[in-house]
């Protein structure tokens, strides 16, 4: 499913771009979360764009406190919705499928908004703090 004419970046740029590390990145592969679009003749991992965007939608799942095992889900989710919508835009027949689909990426989202609330709240906090900090 690959466009193999997609240009390909090789695991350290594609770790420079997502400021990331090497072993983070090769983590993601072990884990199934990020597989590489490619290898080279030398094995070397070989990944393209959609890649990189898969990894940025990981990278900021992290300071949320989503598992690997979340994660992933997510991502099964988002690969369903778009094989979903590449395969046939309004068709009759997927719908049960599509909705059930939908259903567990909003309750992610619905996650998400509490996970970042979390985190605007103990940001406040922080914030205080280096005030009261400050007061000295």
């Amino acid at each position: 499913m690959t466009d193999v004419d997609a240009p390909m970046m090789q695991i350290g740029e594609l770790a420079d771009r997502a400021e990331m590390s090497l072993r983070t990145i090769r983590h993601y592969d072990e884990v199934g979360l990020l597989t590489p679009s490619g290898r080279s003749d030398g094995g070397f991992r070989l990944y393209t764009d959609a890649d990189f965007s898969r990894l940025m939608v990981i990278r900021r799942m992290k300071p949320l406190g989503f598992s690997l095992d979340e994660m992933a889900e997510l991502l099964l989710v988002v690969d369903a919705l778009e094989a979903a919508g590449a395969e046939a835009a309004g068709a009759e027949g997927a719908g049960g499928a599509a909705s059930d689909t939908r259903a567990r990426l909003d309750a992610f989202i619905a996650d998400a908004v509490e996970r970042r609330a979390r985190l605007e709240r103990q940001l406040a906090m922080a914030d205080e703090f280096l005030e009261l900090l400050r007061s000295r």
